[in-house]
């Protein structure tokens, strides 16, 4: 029997899933820590983790498949890597890293992007990068130049957290161009390494990685990292994606018109194209997805919401300590749609891309001693949530992506009855929920890069529908007007 082995990378936790390459059926899962992973924050808006912490945890999900289930982990035949996007890692050249990776929610360099989206000129920036350099990659690597110039010296290689992972697997050192693409280091007119941002940078070429494809075969085990994972010497990583472009991967969301979307650590909407469409805003974002081909372009436009993981659980650990997930979508079902006027705004996780990288904090509005308690806040937060996501599929929806059908995965907050007959309804889209997770998906696409499936059909055999929500017309005026009011207010905080 063989087995294909998926790691999803997170902030919040480390996943792995071993799938049955015969049946593509999934036979064993396992996460760490069982608590989430510590965010660093050593100054206002950063967000710093360590490398080898994930690495720890890559570790203990290996051993806990192993252990808790009767499987031989020699007999894998491929690996895939699904990770945080954005990330900056940096290494010398003995591949040890220099300083703790900046993460994705980190908004250090945002100024740093906003000046070279003006200074290369948003014509030029959008023509080549299809998005403003922002708070991505490049711009995180050239905050470290500007601001720890010893520790850039050193750099022999930027990576993105999945190259990282890979790296330590492997010993090799390598990207593909969808995860060049989310640093902002990928020309689409030139179907190259962005130069032209790397020029005004002043970085140099040889810090990025070479390019490996997607699905392929993207080098092997070495004898110390098979010992310490428990696995073969010599077992291939086939597979590596960003998060958010793995997360569709993994709902098999990879033609024109399909959208996925995910409601955890951070709120995402991702649709596919085939043309390389641009917010002139770059409010949302553009990026290689994971079956782009020359002949057949595949584009992922990027909705994110940095504030939704977040909220979720600070409202249930400051106003429902002790509570349950379902006992608070109990409470939170118990009042009104519109919450008699209560609204949040949640912004308050940095810098948010969707408000042109503006960072106005998250804020509750209309809030009446006489009529709100808990339970209209638990409503509040769950509707802010969709509704700064409704905000976003609003600009997508002018990039000329329709909205008809979208897929997530039966998990995080699409486990809330009401967070997806919101979604659904303000949305006007059917939303279906799938068994699977990015871990699953990395599993998948590893069977694709190393040839176990034949094609992408056949990876996808065993996906299965679990539940599908339909918009409400009985609560689509009441969703709409909660939401206008909570539009003005939003309107009223960016003037």
């Amino acid at each position: 029997m063989g087995y294909l082995l998926g790691f999803d990378i997170g902030s919040s936790s480390i996943k792995a899933s071993l799938m049955d390459s015969a049946s593509g059926r999934i036979i064993a899962s396992a996460t760490s820590p069982r608590v989430e992973l510590e965010v660093s924050a050593p100054k206002p808006g950063w967000a710093e983790q360590h490398q080898d912490t994930w690495w720890e945890h890559v570790k203990a999900t290996t051993a806990m498949i192993k252990n808790n289930n009767q499987v031989n982990l020699q007999d894998v035949e491929a690996i895939g890597l699904s990770y945080q996007m954005h990330g900056l890692v940096i290494v010398d050249r003995d591949h040890k890293v220099l300083r703790p990776a900046i993460i994705w929610c980190d908004s250090r360099a945002v100024t740093i992007g906003e000046e070279a989206f003006k200074a290369l000129s948003p014509e030029q920036s959008l023509k080549h990068l299809l998005n403003s350099p922002g708070n991505f990659t490049a711009s995180k690597l050239k905050w470290v130049q500007q601001n720890e110039p010893d520790i850039y010296k050193k750099v022999y290689k930027a990576m993105l957290p999945g190259d990282y992972i890979a790296m330590k697997m492997s010993g090799e050192i390598k990207t593909t161009p969808s995860g060049l693409s989310e640093g902002i280091l990928w020309d689409f007119q030139n179907g190259s390494l962005a130069q032209l941002l790397l020029d005004y940078y002043h970085i140099s070429p040889e810090l990025i990685p070479d390019r490996v494809p997607t699905f392929s075969h993207q080098g092997r085990l070495t004898k110390e990292a098979a010992a310490e994972l428990g696995l073969k010497p010599g077992t291939q990583i086939a597979y590596r994606a960003g998060d958010q472009p793995n997360n569709a991967f993994s709902l098999n969301v990879l033609e024109p018109g399909e959208l996925a979307a995910t409601a955890g650590t951070s709120g995402v909407v991702y649709g596919v194209g085939d043309k390389p469409n641009y917010d002139p805003k770059s409010r949302v974002n553009t990026f290689v997805h994971v079956n782009h081909t020359a002949d057949a372009p595949r584009y992922g436009i990027l909705l994110c919401m940095n504030g939704t993981g977040i909220l979720n659980r600070w409202i249930k650990n400051n106003v429902a300590a002790g509570l349950s997930y379902e006992e608070i979508n109990q409470l939170a079902a118990s009042v009104p749609v519109g919450c008699e006027n209560l609204s949040i705004l949640p912004y308050g996780n940095g810098a948010e891309r969707t408000l042109e990288n503006r960072n106005i904090g998250a804020s509750i509005h209309g809030l009446n001693f006489n009529i709100h308690d808990r339970s209209y806040l638990l409503r509040a937060a769950q509707e802010g949530i969709v509704f700064a996501l409704n905000y976003g599929l609003e600009i997508m929806a002018d990039m000329g992506i329709q909205i008809q059908t979208v897929k997530a995965g039966h998990a995080n907050m699409f486990l809330s009855p009401i967070f997806s007959e919101a979604f659904a309804t303000l949305s006007g889209a059917q939303v279906e929920l799938y068994n699977t997770d990015g871990s699953q998906g990395a599993a998948r696409g590893a069977g694709v890069g190393a040839g176990v499936f034949k094609n992408f059909q056949e990876a996808f055999t065993e996906l299965q529908t679990v539940k599908t929500i339909q918009p409400s017309n009985n609560l689509k005026t009441a969703y709409q007007d909660a939401y206008q009011q909570w539009k003005a207010i939003l309107k009223h905080q960016l003037e």
